[in-house]
């Protein structure tokens, strides 16, 4: 008897969710016919990731695109656009030169890039080069005394696989459908990342799937790049002590490209260090086997970095359509994606997307000349790279106080965030962050853009976004799923995330959805539902993306 009324219960409440929705078909489809006939996401794309590029923050071409951004966005009927400070950053860098080749026992031009915070070589620096061969502690100790000036191999040839799976992928129907399902509960018993039997086929589903989409969290571990050496550290301190020249790695992606991270410290005033590059993994194991049949490997190069400390804070850009209620127009709905990038590219898909388009969302209910009733804010941020920096700081210095853990008086105004952080693919759906009450709201919202291939709803969570700013605080902000396409697989991070990669139909159709989805939240009846939250535990965090 109790399952029968739980059940009438659900529908009945089910019903009601949907009678509130109350959806402007009219305005939906103006919105559609804008955005997919005139759209101009791709112009935004251009120019921020082929003239405004890499935007490592804190380097002068983030700030030149903070400018361009403000013009842009007062250019569309913005209102109130300006720079927003996120708090101190650390100091800026950027490569203003970076060249090496092999040069015996024959000559092979290295593809490279260098280290993001890492130093400059002396000028164009030759030498033969020497193998770091480190397994354990104990051969740290070969090494001591013998590398001082040293053009330095760091790390052993890494075996590789041929590829017999496109690189680049869409969700299937089966997929979309797999991700409306809660993760299934770890056994206690199990260690730690162990699957029960029954889930195998489900697991290696999820694990390929995240390994080209943002990581839901539950997720398992990824297992397609390298890990960490746990020597790392020691091994870093021993270059620093022994002085060396210059360091090679090898990147952690195959065929060419180049996927790198960071080496130097960014706190102003600290020793710029050594320089340090990655180069192709197929030049990097040819010269470890040439070195490991005692044939000598000779290397020039010439790495020039710059760094930049008289200004050490970031900002992001702010700017808002005002609401027309006069009860609701206190009230935020807000989109944002970050504005810079990492390096060794042009960060046209991670995030030169996410700021065409939400500023092309926007763009499209000015061009309608439409009149929310809460206010539209977007927020290009600043140091997502870092560690969500900038949005972390957007909501400390206006939402929640994170030194004292409380809120501050706009929070119970702040009514929903929408993110656009996953590469370039079109929307196929939206993660609530484990909002169930968010879940039936986002499912009217999307039955009138499932012909436009976005159907999925899913309780899930999502990490390594500026949502996650927001939703750690208690506040509703929420990650759209995207089509991975071959974001995790050859994308995200590397020589390859330039404009070329970010497909025109799918950004059409995100910038789209993006819109419509603003445009309900500012003219929908009632609060949005939040999750419980608990003041009194540390907000989360999560990592950049």
């Amino acid at each position: 008897m109790k399952y029968k009324f739980s059940i009438i219960f659900l529908l009945l409440f089910a019903f009601v969710v949907s009678a509130q929705e109350k959806l402007d078909l009219q305005t939906i489809q103006k919105i559609r016919d804008e955005g997919l006939k005139n759209s101009k996401v791709m112009d935004y794309l251009e120019w921020v990731s082929d003239y405004l590029a890499p935007r490592l923050a804190m380097s002068p071409a983030y700030k030149e695109a903070t400018k361009w951004a403000i013009k842009e966005l007062n250019a569309i009927g913005l209102e109130n656009v300006t720079l927003d400070p996120s708090g101190s950053n650390g100091r800026g860098w950027v490569t203003e030169k970076a060249y090496g080749a092999m040069t015996a026992p024959q000559y092979m031009q290295l593809f490279l890039s260098p280290k993001a915070w890492t130093g400059s070589t002396d000028g164009l620096i030759k030498g033969n080069v020497i193998w770091l061969d480190i397994k354990t502690e104990a051969d740290l100790e070969k090494y001591k005394g013998k590398l001082k000036g040293a053009i330095v191999l760091n790390g052993a040839e890494r075996i590789l696989q041929e590829h017999f799976t496109p690189d680049a992928k869409r969700y299937t129907d089966a997929e979309l459908e797999d991700l409306k399902k809660p993760v299934p509960p770890r056994n206690p018993q199990q260690q730690p990342g162990q699957q029960p039997q029954q889930n195998q086929q489900q697991a290696q589903q999820q694990v390929q799937q995240n390994q080209q989409q943002g990581q839901p969290q539950n997720a398992q571990p990824q297992p397609q790049r390298p890990g960490r050496n746990p020597l790392l550290g020691k091994i870093t301190q021993l270059l620093k002590d022994e002085g060396v020249a210059l360091v090679i790695e090898p990147s952690t992606l195959d065929y060419g490209t180049i996927g790198t991270g960071s080496g130097g410290s960014r706190k102003a005033g600290d020793p710029e260090g050594f320089a340090s590059i990655v180069v192709s993994v197929e030049q990097y194991n040819r010269m470890v086997r040439l070195l490991g049949k005692n044939v000598p490997v000779s290397v020039e190069a010439e790495i020039k970095n710059k760094f930049f400390e008289a200004d050490t804070i970031g900002y992001n850009v702010i700017g808002e359509i005002p609401g027309s209620d006069p009860t609701l127009k206190d009230e935020i709905v807000m989109l944002g994606g970050h504005l810079d990038c990492w390096h060794g590219a042009t960060g046209a898909s991670d995030n030169g997307a996410g700021v065409a388009v939400c500023m092309e969302a926007v763009r499209i209910l000015k061009a309608l000349n439409l009149h929310p009733k809460r206010t539209i804010k977007i927020g290009l941020w600043d140091s997502e790279e870092l560690g969500l920096v900038g949005s972390r700081g957007y909501v400390s210095a206006h939402l929640y106080d994170r030194a004292a853990n409380k809120p501050k008086p706009d929070y119970d105004k702040f009514y929903v965030y929408f993110n656009y952080d996953n590469g370039a693919g079109k929307i196929r759906g939206i993660y609530t962050q484990g909002n169930e009450d968010a879940k039936p709201i986002f499912e009217e919202w999307l039955k009138p853009l499932n012909d436009l291939g976005a159907t999925t709803v899913t309780t899930r969570n999502t990490g390594g976004t500026d949502h996650q700013s927001f939703d750690g605080v208690g506040l509703p902000g929420f990650q759209f799923i995207q089509d991975p396409l071959a974001y995790m697989a050859r994308i995200h991070h590397t020589t390859m995330d330039t404009f070329d990669h970010a497909p025109k139909d799918d950004l059409t159709q995100s910038a789209t959805i993006m819109a419509i989805f603003i445009y309900n939240a500012a003219m929908r009846d009632g609060k949005f539902p939040r999750k419980p939250f608990d003041p009194t535990k540390q907000p989360q965090r999560g990592p950049g993306n």
